[in-house]
């Protein structure tokens, strides 16, 4: 089961209305989600698109790409026995079609976890509060 946080959920539903689903207004976050999930079948996956936030950084001018800044979290079997750099590199491969594009992934921050350190991270997080 593909988990994700209910504000990203909301939000995609808002931005893409049922009628428009055939002609997507977030490609490059389509195309992330389509690829991770076939080649790692996630048990957590989400992806946050922070574009907007990097948008008037100088790097960005003249770019009229909404989708180039993007969190992604990643819970994965596919990562055990995988040191950090390896399941980047995993991730990054997958992606490097978007990411060589003109207008495609400018920035890409990832959190790649098997489920028992994510199990581990949200009981250190249960404790904390």
């Amino acid at each position: 089961m593909l988990r994700r946080t209910a504000l990203n959920h909301l939000s995609r539903a808002f931005r893409r209305p049922l009628s428009t689903m055939a002609s997507s207004e977030t490609p490059v976050e389509d195309v992330i989600r389509e690829k991770i999930s076939a080649a790692l079948q996630p048990t957590t996956l989400e992806i946050h698109n922070d574009s907007h936030l990097h948008a008037h950084h100088k790097a960005m001018e003249g770019s009229s790409s909404r989708e180039t800044h993007f969190r992604v979290i990643i819970t994965s079997e596919a990562f055990r026995s995988k040191m950090q750099p390896a399941r980047h590199r995993l991730v990054y491969s997958l992606l490097k079609d978007e990411m060589a594009r003109d207008g495609g992934i400018h920035a890409l921050q990832l959190r790649t976890m098997t489920p028992e350190e994510e199990e581990k991270r949200r009981a250190q997080e249960a404790g904390d509060q």
